[in-house]
């Protein structure tokens, strides 16, 4: 199979397109930059929202992984709604053009604040513009695929342990302070219970969603 993976120069995409390859598939990955990225990957940087014609540009991929988003940890930042109808009509390129399979990376901030333990069917209630802005392209996607008749998946990730000073999340700015030296991180008061994912089973169970079409 022969996946397009956006932003796969990022924490994240590093190790999914790693593991998307170690699958037995091909990859094409672009990004503003792919230095990050597995050499055995098609490597393509660019500005995915000045391509006319993604499908035909990235090779006629089988299937998306969108995994492009900007600001991701910084959740009230403006970019999550100025970039929203850019994702949407990317997104809606390759489906007019006969892609197969459109997978995105959502994200548990969709949710919003919520007490207890969630799956697919909890009801959304986001509650910053980062949240806000992944549900509108969650909702706007599911009825895109309804109309081309495309599988969809919608991959949400949430709080992914790291041991790497690389990217934003909270266990990355922890890991730079120790680097550093500090004795004390600003956090939480310890009230909260949450889930956690290591990173290497973050990106193999990702790479196994988007490596098959049974489930959806």
């Amino acid at each position: 199979m022969k996946i397009l993976v956006t932003g796969a120069n990022g924490y994240l995409g590093s190790g999914i397109v790693k593991d998307i390859l170690d699958n037995g598939n091909e990859v094409i990955a672009t990004d503003f930059h792919t230095d990050r990225v597995d050499e055995r990957a098609k490597r393509i940087d660019c500005n995915l929202f000045d391509i006319a014609d993604p499908f035909n540009y990235f090779g006629q991929p089988d299937a998306v992984l969108h995994l492009a988003w900007r600001d991701g940890f910084s959740h009230y930042s403006s970019a999550h709604i100025d970039d929203l109808p850019k994702h949407y009509q990317f997104i809606q390129k390759l489906a007019e053009s006969g892609i197969k399979r459109i997978a995105v990376m959502g994200s548990m901030h969709e949710v919003g604040f919520f007490e207890g333990s969630i799956n697919e069917n909890t009801p959304c209630n986001p509650v910053t513009p980062y949240g806000i802005g992944k549900n509108a392209l969650r909702e706007l996607v599911s009825e895109m695929c309804l109309k081309y008749n495309i599988k969809f998946q919608w991959l949400r990730g949430y709080y992914i342990v790291g041991d790497t000073a690389y990217g934003n999340s909270i266990f990355s700015k922890l890991y730079a302070s120790a680097q550093d030296g500090k004795k004390d991180f600003p956090f939480t008061t310890g009230q909260n219970q949450y889930d956690f994912l290591d990173y290497k089973d973050f990106c193999y169970y990702v790479a196994s969603a988007v490596s098959q079409d049974k489930i959806s």
